[in-house]
């Protein structure tokens, strides 16, 4: 691996802990539910690109998968979320 990959590989893990802890701190924190919602999604954000930065970082595919399982279910939790906080109701 590369030199500046070794060394930049966990600073970005805790940069994007850190950004973590700063979303989750919003989510039990904030005043309304679209900080809330808004937290959650920066956070599954957050998530998947971590699950980014180990997969360059342990040079594995299965990482890249989770990732885009992340992405695929934040969307839709974040598209139900923003349903329900518009019509009180996700299922028509």
């Amino acid at each position: 691996m590369n030199i500046i990959l070794a060394w930049t590989m966990p600073a970005a893990l805790f940069i994007l802990l850190l950004a973590m802890l700063f979303a989750m701190i919003r989510l039990l924190k904030g005043p309304q539910a679209q900080d809330r919602v808004l937290a959650l999604d920066c956070m599954y954000l957050i998530g998947m690109l971590a699950m980014l930065v180990l997969g360059i970082h342990y040079a594995s595919v299965n990482y890249f998968e989770a990732a885009l399982l992340i992405a695929l279910f934040g969307f839709v939790s974040s598209t139900a979320m923003a349903k329900f906080l518009l019509r009180g109701e996700v299922i028509e």
